[in-house]
């Protein structure tokens, strides 16, 4: 929402805050600002020149034309492509030297053989107007002048979503009032209620639904002649975003940005019949509007309609058979009100959002009809000399009920603000936003809210603390430490446990997956889990999510099927709960667990070693024994973790009939063994102080001897002064026999209080060789 300096400045009597400064106190006690920048600045070097005599240039569609640019720049010589630049012709003249709009800077130049001082411009170079058909043509000025009505400008733009809760400050009079009591000046009102006319209406109104239309009133104007408005009333729609149309649109327009009422103009003699119709649409029926764009409506939308059908979709948009055009003489001008959520629904379901909508979606004010009524009668005699208004007000409403004082008690505003404030001060504040204030008890005050503010925002005490609060300024309310004793929040360390294993295995390059707790009879029985085994829902959400999950591999091997058809390797995992039944009246265990699966198009070992090694970082000094594998694992690769002498885990190849194109490894970890056995203990260490020795051995095995069971013979062979075992790689092929394979390990060996001779470091080497002999081991 954008709002003029000048314009909120002309509001208010004697505001002497410069705009950036404005927008900061905006910001701090109104609506966040997003930012200030300068309308038109160039109108203060623009001034006003006659056109002495035009010359065509030869080979050019230019002409050069001599003119009287007053006394300060006397006459010169202009260089003009405007077909409108003629002798006589009162124009707006650019000096050289000026940037205009588009950053476009006028320099003296040569064009066309032919010097050219300045330029004469039109009305959309000088972001007056979107005019780029010819220069401007001004009457009842001299030359030298300024463009009459017209001024540099500031422009503050503030945003919406801060202003979604208050609907009077979607017009600048709003803003002024906030304005007025930030900086404590005095807020003028542009309406004069006078002016509405007395009497019998001439035409009539016919509201069907005042649920949907609260509010309907419109005035009736006769010799309206239409044509542009004055350049000052463009101006000031071009600097917050309007577009000028013509003199009646614009008044509309005008008032829709000044007091935030949307307003429309109805060509009165394309209307059938003097009375206005506020229905609901029919189904089905069509309306085609000024976008030259048709809608097929339903009995959820509002229409304007007149004896023969719909002219105007209620809020959002006019109808093009009704439009203002320049044969237009007789207006049917139209201020309602409208139900908020009924705009908001139209506009979304035909999607449109006009300016009107948005403001009719944030619940207007049903007084403030009338007063744009009065402010466009002042308007339209000043745009439109001549017009004359036709019978009284058009008006019919049905008022709402009106919302009680709100008792603000003065120990309980002191109390909830965090600071002293006096009586005095927090009347002077609710005055100045206009809120009526009786004090019916000593420091009791009744409020009373005013009808703008009425609407959906201001309903209860803790509204008025708001208000108090915000212009007292939030930063006076000293930062004070809560009157309570402070204590250690509870922490789950399950949880946190819970969180470093997730942190953990995502570091190691998995993906964490989050599934249902629930699976299908099916899913169970493809697991070879029977469905009797599992905790029943009794109200399911469908059919498919019937039974508790035992296991965390439904859910995991759907998230691999899935991925397999996109990439070729992946990594996954997820922590969650198994949930296993108990005895009758007793609440199920559930017993989380951590499932990784690793997915490779490859024969499946790597897989497996890669999980081992997460197992390991999980549980350092974890061992792996082949175990008997289940219908879900693969038949010859399957086995159990070990750690700190309990079982904690499985480690297998998923069965090749769950995977039919690739392998995947799973690694199963019960989480509920690791918190309970917790980190395992650290003993401090002193660092070495002599070397280690190395030495390494390869040993020939069969292809179904584990190198596990071959490191711990090797250890323990080796004695106390081993100081640790490592695998290095496996070999097949020759000289090795078909159902050979080589294991090296790498020995590291040292004491503590001396470096290892020759005949040491050969000792544990030949024990480990006597070991392996005697278990049928030899060395390669």
């Amino acid at each position: 929402m954008k709002f003029s300096y000048n314009w909120i400045h002309e509001l208010t009597d004697g505001l002497g805050i410069d705009p950036p400064e404005l927008m900061k106190l905006i910001t701090m006690k109104t609506a966040e600002c997003e930012g200030v920048e300068e309308h038109a600045p160039w109108l203060a070097q623009v001034c006003v020149a006659r056109v002495i005599s035009v010359e065509l240039i030869e080979g050019s569609h230019n002409v050069k034309a001599l003119v009287d640019a007053g006394p300060v720049h006397g006459q010169k010589q202009v260089v003009c492509g405007a077909p409108n630049c003629r002798p006589g012709v009162l124009t707006a003249y650019v000096p050289s030297g000026v940037t205009v709009a588009g950053g476009k800077e006028i320099r003296k130049a040569t064009i066309g053989g032919v010097e050219s001082d300045g330029m004469l411009a039109s009305g959309d170079e000088l972001d007056i107007n979107r005019d780029h058909a010819g220069i401007l043509e001004l009457t009842g000025v001299e030359p030298g002048e300024p463009i009459p009505g017209c001024a540099p400008d500031a422009v503050i733009e503030v945003d919406n979503k801060s202003l979604t809760h208050r609907p009077d400050l979607w017009g600048h009079h709003g803003m002024a009032r906030e304005v007025a009591a930030i900086s404590g000046v005095k807020l003028k009102d542009p309406v004069d209620l006078t002016l509405i006319p007395q009497g019998e209406p001439a035409w009539h109104v016919d509201i069907r639904d005042f649920e949907l239309c609260p509010r309907y009133s419109a005035l009736v104007f006769e010799n309206v002649k239409v044509g542009p408005s004055p350049l000052c009333l463009q101006q000031r729609l071009e600097a917050v975003g309007l577009n000028p149309i013509s003199n009646v649109v614009d008044v509309t327009n005008f008032i829709m940005a000044e007091l935030a009422q949307p307003m429309h103009a109805f060509d009165a003699d394309w209307l059938h019949g003097e009375t206005i119709i506020v229905r609901r649409a029919g189904e089905g029926e069509v309306f085609k509007a000024l976008n030259d764009e048709s809608y097929t409506l339903n009995t959820s939308n509002l229409v304007i309609a007149d004896a023969n059908g719909a002219v105007a979709l209620a809020g959002v948009i006019g109808g093009a058979g009704s439009a203002i055009n320049d044969k237009t003489t007789r207006i049917v001008l139209e201020s309602a009100n409208f139900q908020a959520a009924n705009i908001r629904m139209t506009s979304s379901a035909v999607k449109i959002r006009t300016d009107a909508s948005m403001r009719f979606e944030k619940a207007q004010d049903p007084l403030n009809t009338v007063r744009a009524l009065a402010r466009a009668v002042a308007l339209l005699q000043e745009v439109a000399p001549g017009c004359r208004l036709v019978g009284g007000l058009v008006d019919s409403w049905q008022a709402a009920a009106v919302a009680p004082p709100i008792e603000l008690p003065m120990t309980w505003l002191v109390r909830k603000l965090g600071r002293p404030i006096g009586a005095d001060e927090v009347r002077g504040i609710l005055e100045s936003l206009e809120f009526l204030v009786d004090e019916t008890a000593p420091g009791v005050f009744s409020v009373t809210v005013p009808t703008w503010r009425a609407t959906k925002d201001i309903t209860i005490k803790d509204d008025l603390l708001e208000e108090v609060g915000r212009m007292i300024g939030y930063a006076t309310v000293p930062p004070v430490a809560p009157l309570q004793p402070v204590k250690q929040p509870w922490v789950n360390e399950e949880r946190q446990f819970h969180h470093s294993v997730r942190e953990l295995v995502a570091a190691q390059g998995f993906t964490e997956s989050y599934n249902y707790s629930f699976l299908s009879e099916d899913a169970a029985r493809q697991f070879h889990f029977e469905p009797g085994a599992h905790l029943r829902v009794i109200n399911p959400i469908s059919s498919e999510q019937s039974l508790m999950r035992l296991s965390l591999l439904p859910g995991i091997h759907r998230n691999l099927v899935e991925n397999a058809k996109r990439y070729e390797e992946f990594r996954l995992f997820e922590i969650g709960n198994e949930i296993h039944k108990r005895g009758p009246g007793e609440l199920p265990n559930e017993v989380p667990h951590l499932m990784a699966a690793l997915y490779s198009k490859g024969d499946g070992k790597a897989g497996l070693f890669e999980l081992k090694r997460l197992a390991e970082c999980l549980m350092p000094g974890c061992t792996v024994t082949p175990a008997e594998s289940g219908p879900n694992q693969h038949p010859a690769r399957c086995s159990t973790i070990e750690w700190r002498g309990e079982t904690a885990g499985t480690l297998y190849e998923l069965h090749p009939s769950l995977m039919d194109t690739g392998r995947a490894a799973i690694l199963d970890v019960n989480l509920a063994v690791l918190f309970r056995l917790g980190p395992a203990p650290r003993r401090y260490k002193p660092l070495r102080r002599y070397p280690t020795s190395e030495f390494d051995l390869s040993v020939i095995a069969g292809l179904r001897d584990l190198c596990g069971t071959l490191e711990t013979k090797i250890r323990n062979a080796a004695g106390p002064l081993c100081e640790k075992v490592r695998f290095l790689y496996a070999y097949q092929g020759k000289p090795l026999a078909d159902d050979q394979q080589s294991l090296s390990f790498r020995v590291t060996a040292g004491a503590a209080d001396h470096t290892l001779s020759n005949e040491e470091v050969t000792g544990i080497r030949n024990a480990i060789i006597a070991e392996l002999a005697s278990a049928g081991f030899e060395l390669r």
